[in-house]
Formats: structure tokens, C-alpha cells, sequence
């Protein structure tokens, strides 16, 4: 019994020793373009994905596993939630964690895990009760109904709250939660059955262009930070044409406050939006990849769209398309910004992604198949 024991250790030593070896998911050049590699090699995400709460029961999950695996995909986009992560204040339950990772290296399944925090949505619907009851603390967003009167078929009914994303509080509240997660899975995950995080889900503001809040009122009327006007006026050869317009309006200013540099509409207002939404998940994904690093991305609700014309139709700041350069510049530490795709246009909107260098990936779309293989053969997008 006893060499029997010392045996088995010496194998999961041995075990744990090899998967330590194994080099983390990355994104990286390969040739002309940028793949996914796992423990590797190159990696095309072939993924289904769960519904939104599925995963917070171990019970409901148990046949679902088996239905995926059956589908032969060999990536699943599941969640975590942070209400469920972290029901008090600096308690954590991994349960929920843990079972995903189990379930899925059973069946040799890799895990997208879209991390659902202060945003989904444009909404707050998953933070956790503690930061929903204490707004002064954590403060939320202020707006107006939008203008044009043509977004109201995309709002969502049950959103809630919209935290600021100009809450400091907040920020490092969720980023310190997901540090831990990122912590816990390193700890567990020594095969890398986790390969990628996504961050919040769909952020941005739903019925305005701009936060309305004292807070928000505050910041536009501050000058635009010098950060984004350096990466603006090093790259001003280079910025979409999009940025090139909203900027250059204005006569290409270097100060000045956002409505002397940008002008004062809508589009103005939603690269204000963008610029805090971007730095915030970035406070969030360079906490997460001090723990495991591991590549992250944001995704959008696109915008604009048939039947959303306008900032707040669709969620504003958000990193759709057009505001890609004020993300690149604000989030560095992301990796990617990943359309979810519901318009009929599929191939424009995969042209405009492409663009600046951002590796393609569908974490959403419509089940069409010939346009897996446009994505994947005309873009080398990562994965479906």
C-alpha cells in the first residue's frame, strides 16, 4: 500500500511538473497573420456557447456537458459571475469555477470564460448585491433619453443601475475580485483548459451618448488626458477614418477640454464614454494577468446599426468599430475587440475589425455557416 501511495505521487508530481512546462495561451504572429496557440500549437476556436446564467448550476449544467461534446466542439464560451464569485465582500466561492474546469478537461473541451462584472449588457444586472445597495460608493450612471427615438427596440427592459465607469470604487473593486478569480484558476488549471477571458460583456451606456452623473459632469468639462492625446497625435497617420473626423472637426487640437477638442454631440460624447470605459477594464485585465496571463478581450454591441443611428442606441463607449483607436489607446492591455454579430452585413463588419491589427474572434453570431468560413478563410479569425 505504502509504495503503491508513493507511486501515485510521484506520477501527479510528475504530471503537475510536465503541465508547469506547457507554454500559456497566447495570441501571436504566425506568418502573415495572428493565431490562438495552445501549449504551442496553433489553435482555431470551433466553440459553442452557453447561455447567459447556465453555468451558475452544477446541476443543470450535467447533461449540457455531454450535448457539447457531442456537437464536437472543442471550445465552449461559458461565465462567471461576480454576484456569484463574491456574495460578501472579500468571500469567494470557486464551486462554480471549479466544476466548468472539471467538466470540460473531462471531455478535452478548452474554456473562453466571459467574466460577467459591472457590465452586461449595457446594464449591471450581475455585480453583487453589496455594490448594487451602496451607490455612493459605487456610483451610477445619470441619462437622458436619446433624440432620434430609433433605439428603443434594442434596449433591454431589465438592465439595471448602470454603474459609472468613471467609479474609482468600482474599479478596483472589480478588479480586485478578478485578480482572485485569475489567481484561483492558475492554481487549478495547470492545463490550460482556460484559454481565454473575456471582460465584462457588451459595456457602454443604453438611452444617452454620455454619463450625466455629477461625477461624469465633472470630467467633461476637465482637459482630455494627456495620455489619449499623446497616442492620438503619435499614431494621427494611422487613426480609422471615423477618429480622423470626430478629432479633426475641431482643427486636430492637442488640449483642451473633450468638447473643445471633439466638439459637444453625440459622437463626441462617445468617445468620452469609450476613453473611461476603456481605461476602467484596463485597471481590470492588467490586475488579471499579473495572475495568469493569458489573453483577454472586450466585445460590442454594434453600433451603428438599422434602427440605431446614434450613440446610446447602442451601448455608447462601448468598443464598437469606430471607436477602436480611443480602446487601443485607453486599454493596452487588452488584446482584442470582438464584434457579436446580429446585422445582416456580416462581411462590412468584419472588414471594419479587422482593421489597426485586431486579431479577428466571433464570440456571438448568427448561425450561419458559410460565414464560419469567410471569417476563418478571408480573415484567419481565431475562432467561431
Amino acid at each position: 500500500m505504502k509504495k503503491k501511495f508513493i507511486l501515485a505521487t510521484i506520477i501527479a508530481i510528475s504530471s503537475m511538473l510536465t503541465f508547469a512546462q506547457l507554454p500559456l495561451p497566447e495570441i501571436r504572429q504566425n506568418g502573415a497573420v495572428k493565431q490562438m496557440f495552445v501549449n504551442g500549437k496553433p489553435f482555431i476556436m470551433l466553440a459553442g456557447e452557453l447561455h447567459n446564467s447556465s453555468a451558475s448550476s452544477i446541476e443543470y449544467m450535467k447533461p449540457v456537458w455531454d450535448n457539447m461534446a457531442a456537437m464536437h466542439l472543442n471550445t465552449v464560451v461559458s461565465a462567471v459571475s461576480w454576484e456569484l464569485l463574491e456574495p460578501e465582500e472579500g468571500k469567494f466561492n470557486f464551486d462554480l469555477v471549479d466544476s466548468q474546469i472539471d467538466e470540460a478537461r473531462k471531455r478535452k473541451i478548452r474554456l473562453v470564460i466571459i467574466w460577467f462584472a459591472s457590465w452586461k449588457n449595457g446594464g449591471s444586472n450581475y455585480v453583487p448585491m453589496w455594490v448594487k445597495t451602496n451607490p455612493q460608493r459605487f456610483p451610477v450612471q445619470v441619462s437622458k433619453p436619446v433624440t432620434s427615438g430609433k433605439g428603443s427596440m434594442f434596449r433591454e427592459s431589465d438592465r439595471t443601475m448602470p454603474l459609472s465607469p468613471l467609479g474609482e470604487a468600482s474599479m478596483n473593486a472589480e478588479a480586485k475580485a478578478f485578480r482572485v478569480l485569475m489567481h484561483h484558476i492558475k492554481e487549478v488549471d495547470h492545463q490550460h483548459t482556460v484559454i481565454m477571458m473575456q471582460v465584462d460583456n457588451e459595456m457602454g451606456l443604453l438611452a444617452d451618448s454620455r454619463d450625466r452623473s455629477k461625477l461624469a459632469d465633472a470630467a467633461w468639462l476637465k482637459p482630455v488626458p494627456a495620455q489619449l492625446m499623446n497616442y492620438f497625435t503619435k499614431n494621427k497617420a494611422t487613426l480609422l477614418p471615423e477618429m480622423q473626423e470626430v478629432w479633426g472637426r475641431n482643427g486636430f487640437k492637442f488640449t483642451g477640454t473633450w468638447a473643445e477638442v471633439f466638439g459637444s454631440d453625440e459622437w463626441a460624447e462617445e468617445v468620452f464614454m469609450a476613453w473611461h470605459y476603456s481605461v476602467y477594464i484596463n485597471k481590470v485585465i492588467v490586475e488579471g494577468k499579473a495572475e495568469l496571463n493569458i489573453p483577454m478581450y472586450v466585445n460590442a454591441w454594434l453600433g451603428p446599426q438599422p434602427g440605431a443611428v446614434l450613440p446610446g442606441e447602442w451601448p455608447s463607449g462601448g468598443p464598437v468599430a469606430r471607436v477602436m483607436d480611443v480602446w487601443h489607446a485607453g486599454a493596452p492591455a487588452n488584446d482584442l475587440l470582438a464584434p457579436d454579430i446580429y446585422v445582416p452585413d456580416f462581411k462590412e463588419v468584419l472588414a471594419e475589425y479587422s482593421r489597426s491589427g485586431n486579431p479577428l474572434w466571433i464570440p456571438e453570431a448568427r448561425d450561419e455557416v458559410g460565414n464560419l468560413f469567410w471569417a476563418i478563410g478571408h480573415h484567419a479569425a481565431l475562432g467561431w
